[in-house]
């Protein structure tokens, strides 16, 4: 209708239905007859019996039981291990197994402090999904001790969860990404609950402060729900936490504000009743949300529950120590008792403590634990939160649609991302349920918007998408986008992170925690592979156009290159026949990090669908069109690594070719940069023949290549008679200037590259040598020309960018 609004806000509140104060936001439960006699029971027996395998992992080597008095050679040589966060994961995963065995729901449980991993382990040797993965943690004494006496040791479970913990899908080595991954996990998993964990030290960064706001972008119609519990203990590794110090108002506030329904779980004297009741709440305000959206009638901006369970630090643990307080402090953050092994005190408090769970009454003889504690249990294994299919066996191959019918004319100009952006349009349509992008609002800007014709962006909160699905998240969060792309992957799905080659780097680190959890996977017997982690590096600094300095820095590239070569795959197409070539084959692949890095403008496309098959299956090839004689014989190669260097790269071939015949040149582009390594250390490495015979045995070799110099010179470090190649890249030099501008300013234009080849020719044809100056001062001369042109008339001269001729 005319003058109709296509974005209309929502309604304001009513000020006559809100509370008068804050606190009113947060939710009362009435705790009385939550529990059994029998549960109550069953749940206090569980996680004493975890709280003490916890801490007797930290500790012990040996008398796991502890039978008898504690020796120095009972207590390990290096006490690892975080027992702070303990009882609080511990109490959690008991809670979680009885909505399990209640409700009959599909779990997963992830935990942000990942050094918390004792408290998981005892969870899963009690429910048995360590013994069965790995037998010799049966759940007897035998399987106790040998999982005591592992941890922490060489050979054994390392102190933080990882690859090798039954039902992880997220390696605990660095905080702030517990949140993103548990969004990305539920996505198109609508029988899915997980519960998430959030440390309040965790809550202190950035990556979880935006990913508050994934549920935003969760249709409820289709996946399935995340539970926060925001685990407020005080403390961090030496110094309060800011969550610490914020009281039930401020917190109530902060989370109200974020949208979410509060609920403050912080009854120490009745805590089993106090999550209960919550859990029970928090499962039904779920599926009431999802129930109304599975039925045609969603909730506007609905209120997920999130729980702010307040425990004392190291609760159970010891009190005091030395006239400090242990429990409840900083000081309970790691090791309580760190001279354990030498303090005969220290000692006898060890072993107070651990008798104070009550061992004997927990473990029979045999080692089993009791009926109350296996009550818990859930009877059906694959319900358990250590044995869950998605978190270890549930990978889907995408089903990738023949990328040449999607391909482009040998000659014509087209835009890498815009062809690719149909590709994945139809993997998208191919896949509605397994496939997703997330990008951090990019997405039209690179050129990939192609998807928006079948598919909206799945932002619930916005009136325009809501309850529509769709399999675009479009996130200004790097970080979310990251976290939720690595959920989504590690429970069986592939997914695509497009983004400004810039701003990539901003998930370096992420991107190398989650390469090593598939490298300790790919270690793991029962964990079957996972799609890749895919990423399309765009907007690049050769094509900056309005962006300056800031926008330009091809830095992941090298951040990849130094992963485990078993995991990391870098190309970078030519064309868009390349691209489309190069995506098809990365979104079929399977445990690799791979990085694509291309160009969202018109560029030539130089060779066929059929040639770039070829191409792309070689790694690199012989362009004979732009060589001399086909190649044969050259005095000098050529190698273009990039759009943009690929272009200059033929562009001086083009220009040598008019300003000196009597130069030969051979024109190579690679399109896997992994192939250029020393054989054996990569598996697409080329063998030592095959290497000269792209690039000769002993010509000079000019590499014009996309990323920095220095990351091809620590690839090519290893091949023999690397004196004789130069490279040209990235030199930080840059601005707000031309296109071609920049190739000049960092000296990877086709004067440059020219200018390079009469010096290196001259040095082996006479013919060349008896012209190079004058040639080498021309062709500079014609690169002042194009400077001097950039500065007067603010563009690149009309002919800079014309497909070279080689007539």
């Amino acid at each position: 209708m005319p003058g109709q609004l296509l974005y209309q806000p929502n309604p304001p509140p009513d000020p006559s239905q809100l509370p008068e104060s804050i606190l009113e936001y947060s939710v009362k439960l009435d705790l009385t007859n939550v529990l059994s006699k029998e549960e109550l029971s069953a749940l206090k027996q569980f996680r004493r019996a975890a709280d003490y395998i916890a801490a007797a992992m930290i500790f012990l080597k040996d008398n796991a039981l502890v039978e008898r008095e504690i020796t120095p050679d009972d207590i390990k040589p290096r006490l690892l291990g975080h027992w702070g966060t303990c009882p609080g994961l511990s109490l959690v995963y008991a809670h979680i197994n009885r909505l399990i065995c209640k409700n009959n729901i599909d779990a997963l449980y992830v935990v942000g402090p990942g050094h918390g991993a004792p408290g998981i382990l005892s969870c899963l040797w009690l429910e048995n999904s360590l013994g069965n993965f790995y037998p010799k943690y049966s759940r007897d004494r035998e399987g106790l001790s040998q999982l005591v006496r592992a941890f922490s040791a060489p050979g054994g479970f390392p102190s933080h969860v990882n690859a090798e913990t039954p039902g992880s899908i997220h390696e605990g080595g660095e905080l702030g990404y517990a949140l993103g991954v548990s969004f990305g996990a539920v996505m198109d998993k609508p029988g899915l609950v997980c519960v998430c964990v959030v440390g309040d030290g965790e809550a202190e960064t950035g990556p979880t402060a935006t990913a508050w706001h994934g549920y935003k972008y969760i249709d409820p119609a289709e996946s399935g729900a995340v539970l926060p519990i925001v685990h407020v203990n005080g403390f961090k590794i030496s110094e309060r936490t800011i969550y610490g110090t914020m009281d039930d108002k401020e917190m109530t506030a902060l989370f109200t504000g974020y949208g979410y329904q509060v609920r403050i779980v912080e009854d120490l004297e009745h805590i089993d009743a106090d999550l209960a009741a919550s859990m029970d709440w928090a499962l039904g305000e779920i599926k009431k949300i999802q129930t109304a959206a599975r039925s045609g009638h969603p909730i506007v901006k609905p209120r997920w529950p999130v729980l702010i369970l307040r425990t004392p630090k190291g609760w159970s643990g010891p009190k005091e120590l030395h006239g400090e307080y242990i429990e409840g402090s900083f000081k309970a953050h790691q090791v309580p008792l760190p001279e354990a092994k030498t303090d005969a005190h220290e000692r006898e408090m060890l072993l107070d403590w651990l008798r104070s769970y009550g061992p004997a009454e927990l473990f029979g003889k045999d080692g089993v634990p009791n009926d109350a504690i296996l009550s818990l249990v859930p009877k059906d294994e694959s319900k358990r939160l250590g044995m869950r299919e998605e978190a270890y066996k549930t990978y889907t191959p995408l089903d990738v649609p023949e990328w040449r019918k999607y391909a482009v004319e040998k000659g014509s100009l087209q835009s890498c991302m815009k062809i690719t952006g149909e590709l994945v349009d139809g993997v998208s349509q191919q896949n509605p349920s397994s496939f997703r992008i997330f990008s951090p609002d990019e997405l039209v800007s690179n050129k990939l918007d192609a998807i928006l014709r079948h598919s909206g962006r799945n932002f619930q909160w916005d009136i325009a998408s809501r309850a529509n699905g769709g399999r675009v998240i479009e996130i200004l969060s790097e970080h979310t986008c990251q976290g939720m792309l690595q959920g989504y992957t590690l429970t069986g799905r592939t997914g695509l992170f497009p983004s400004y080659e810039a701003f990539l780097g901003i998930v370096h680190t992420m991107m190398v925690q989650y390469a090593k959890f598939v490298k300790t996977a790919n270690e793991v017997p029962w964990r079957q592979p996972m799609g890749s982690l895919n990423y399309v590096e765009t907007s690049t600094w050769t094509r900056q156009e309005h962006n300056g300095f800031s926008h330009q820095n091809p830095s992941f590239i090298g951040a990849v290159l130094n992963l485990k070569p078993i995991s990391a795959r870098v190309y970078l197409p030519p064309d868009a026949n390349c691209f489309l070539s190069t995506m098809a084959h990365c979104l079929r692949a399977k445990n690799y990090v791979n990085l694509m890095v291309g160009s969202k403008q018109p560029t030539p496309v130089w060779l066929s669908p059929e040639e770039a098959d070829k191409h792309c299956i070689a790694g690199a090839s012989v362009w004979k069109f732009a060589s001399t004689d086909e190649g044969m014989s050259p005095d000098v190669v050529l190698v273009g690594i990039g759009v943009e260097m690929t272009f200059e790269v033929i562009a001086a071939a083009a220009l040598l070719r008019k300003e000196i015949p009597a130069l030969r040149v051979r024109v190579v582009n690679v399109t896997d940069l992994m192939i250029l390594g020393p054989y054996g250390s990569h598996p697409h490495a080329l063998s030592d023949e095959g290497f000269e015979s792209l690039f000769t045995k002993n010509k000079p070799v000019i590499f014009n290549y996309h990323g920095y110099p220095v990351e091809l010179k620590g690839l090519l470090f290893g091949r023999p008679n690397v004196d004789r190649m130069t490279i040209q890249g990235y030199r930080e030099e840059g601005t707000t200037t031309s296109p071609f501008m920049m190739m000049i300013l960092n000296k990877t234009s086709r004067y440059d590259v020219a200018a390079e080849a009469v010096r290196s020719a001259a040095l082996i044809n006479p013919r060349v040598e008896i012209d190079a100056h004058k040639t080498i001062s021309h062709i500079l001369h014609l690169a002042q020309k194009s400077k001097d042109y950039v500065l007067a008339h603010g563009a690149d001269p009309a002919d800079t960018f014309d497909i070279p001729t080689f007539d």
